[in-house]
């Protein structure tokens, strides 16, 4: 069952952006390290960016860097992930995570908790 709560995807063109919003209903996980993934179909989920739980610290994958931004707001329960200059290959279902451990792994099975995802189109 899912306790996060992936929204704000959509179709955009190449060159556009969104933001990703993560929302933690019920349950706080400002003790976790955040994390976004992403799947496109065919592959395997990746490692997107991961932020740690007081914000302070953040790491990219180097396929995103300079074009995404991870944040939190513990007091709202939220995660996000800025999107700018979207390119096709960007295109996947996107997913919200949380580590208890704080590992700063990119492995996904390293992350306790899941969203069920939102889709990202980016159109050339």
């Amino acid at each position: 069952q899912a306790q996060l709560v992936e929204y704000g995807g959509g179709f955009v063109q190449a060159g556009g952006s969104l933001r990703l919003s993560c929302a933690t209903p019920g349950r706080s996980f400002s003790t976790y390290l955040m994390g976004w993934f992403r799947q496109a179909p065919a592959q395997e989920r990746e490692f997107v960016a991961a932020v740690s739980w007081t914000g302070r610290s953040t790491e990219y994958a180097d396929s995103v860097r300079g074009r995404f931004t991870i944040s939190r707001d513990n007091a709202k329960n939220m995660v996000y992930l800025q999107m700018n200059n979207l390119e096709p290959e960007d295109t996947a279902v996107y997913y919200c995570a949380g580590d208890s451990r704080s590992n700063w792994s990119r492995r996904p099975s390293e992350y306790d908790v899941w969203g069920q995802g939102t889709q990202v189109t980016v159109s050339s």
